[in-house]
């Protein structure tokens, strides 16, 4: 599903060169819930935008279904991205003057006019992820719970291959971020989603079925859901 090799990203400011990956290799299989962690400046971030294709590698290879992002010109990755990644934010990046329907099909439109099929496609969302009757509502005048269920909605609207989640539960509080990881669970769980989070809170990662360590630009460690050690583990973190 997504493999990454050797892959490099440096970022230059004048005279200044500063390498935030160096030397990634990671592969993620198809239905995989992936949870990356690491310091702030460690490129865990990075490398999200990386398979995102929101930026390109200085060196190495970024493929997502035999896709190379690494080697498409920014039109091409802005189609693909459309077309087969999903993107949930932890400021959930809605537009506030309008209805929870219209943020949901806000991606649909970049392909036309929205057919009975989208709109068919939109209520199912919202019924999966607990918004029935919600649809004619501003998108300000929910809870933060219910605008992060209205972002992971909008990024599955395209039934993308790959759903990229960045701190999804950082603006929440501890029962709405349960409620959230638990959706993404179910997401992943009963529809086979690929889901890589982006996380500081060892709690969410524990919902993954990998957790990747990110330290200097480098993994540092991968522990396994499989791993005997991997409750033990979690508990230390979590003491």
């Amino acid at each position: 599903m997504i493999k990454v090799r050797n892959v490099r990203k440096e970022f230059v400011q004048g005279q200044e060169r500063t390498e935030v990956l160096k030397g990634v290799d990671l592969t993620v299989e198809e239905g995989e819930f992936l949870a990356i962690m690491g310091p702030s400046g460690s490129g865990k971030s990075t490398l999200l935008h990386l398979l995102g294709g929101l930026d390109t590698p200085t060196e190495g290879e970024v493929r997502i279904r035999q896709s190379d992002l690494s080697q498409m010109s920014e039109k091409k990755r802005t189609i693909f991205r459309r077309q087969h990644i999903g993107f949930v934010f932890q400021n959930y990046q809605l537009l506030n003057s309008l209805t929870v329907e219209e943020n949901v099909a806000f991606p649909l439109h970049a392909d036309g006019s929205l057919t009975k099929e989208d709109d068919k496609r939109i209520q199912q969302l919202l019924g999966s992820v607990g918004l029935e009757g919600l649809g004619g509502k501003r998108a300000n005048l929910l809870s933060g719970g219910q605008q992060q269920r209205v972002a992971i909605a909008r990024a599955l609207v395209n039934r993308p291959s790959v759903l990229l989640a960045d701190e999804p539960t950082g603006n929440l509080d501890r029962q709405r971020a349960e409620e959230i990881l638990a959706l993404i669970t179910r997401l992943n769980r009963e529809n086979n989603q690929t889901i890589v989070m982006v996380t500081h809170d060892i709690f969410a990662a524990g919902f993954a079925d990998r957790i990747v360590l990110f330290k200097d630009g480098v993994i540092d460690q991968v522990i396994s859901r499989k791993d005997e050690d991997y409750a033990q583990y979690l508990a230390n973190f979590l003491a």
